[in-house]
């Protein structure tokens, strides 16, 4: 009889250490694509909105953060490959993506959103325009989906990254950019006399998430309780107040 408890409880002690495991990395790798959400300054410092959200919540995980610039066309490759840990980015949602990686919980609302004042007050205004897209995104892909209107502007250029696209808008090559609202706010707090964004939205709204590798639920839990006590304590709040004026944190439940 006494055997019979005493294998039980090995049993139970067993389960419960199971349980109890954590992600114990020190060192956890973000990847990102340069934009106006995280760059290298003048100075050769890795700054940026999403740069300090990932910096205090892996600090607050007990981690050490390292930023790895990654071409965003290659962020499922890079992240399945073991070079970066997680992205965090900018990164809309989508159903496409949810099958082969992780995500946080959503903690912000992204619209495409349309640049320039010339008389774009609806996307059917687009017709007849010179449009551009950083590629990659999801306003590429929305362009040359079905139910984009790809064939109504005059011509849609694709660019490899944030900085050539908006360097395009400001020498007139082309007449608007479709981007996620997030960056077209940045680019007017930072250039306020060269660029409008028009509250327009094209397509669907999404949310933006963290990105994960598909079986690492312990690092995404990790992060995630960090980050929930970032939004909790205010701390999220007065990042997107330093980057945007405005607390552009919408936290999905």
């Amino acid at each position: 009889m006494k055997k019979a408890i005493l294998l039980l409880m090995t049993v139970i002690l067993l389960l419960t250490g199971c349980g109890a495991e954590t992600d114990t990395r020190e060192t956890i790798i973000v990847g990102f694509d340069e934009s106006p959400l995280g760059y290298r300054n003048k100075q050769g410092e890795i700054v940026g909105f999403e740069i300090d959200l990932a910096r205090e919540a892996i600090k607050r995980a007990g981690a050490k953060a390292e930023f790895k610039i990654i071409h965003w066309n290659e962020k499922e490759a890079e992240l399945n490959s073991g070079q970066i840990d997680m992205i965090w980015n900018g990164m809309d949602i989508t159903p496409e993506r949810r099958k082969i990686m992780l995500f946080s919980k959503s903690y912000m609302d992204n619209r495409r959103m349309k640049g320039n004042p010339l008389g774009i007050n609806t996307e059917g205004d687009l017709e007849g325009k010179n449009i551009g897209v950083k590629t990659g995104t999801t306003s590429e892909l929305y362009f040359d989906s079905a139910e984009g209107s790809k064939d109504n502007v005059k011509e849609l250029k694709k660019y490899d990254s944030d900085e050539s696209v908006f360097a395009a808008l400001e020498k007139g090559e082309i007449d608007a950019i479709i981007c996620d609202e997030i960056i077209g706010r940045y680019e007017v707090v930072k250039h306020r006399n060269h660029f409008v964004v028009l509250n327009v939205t094209v397509g669907k709204t999404n949310e933006y998430g963290i990105g994960f590798r598909k079986d690492d639920n312990k690092l995404r839990d990790r992060i995630q309780a960090a980050f929930d006590s970032m939004v909790k304590d205010g701390t999220a709040k007065k990042i997107s107040e330093k980057w945007f004026k405005a607390d552009l944190i919408k936290y999905s439940r």
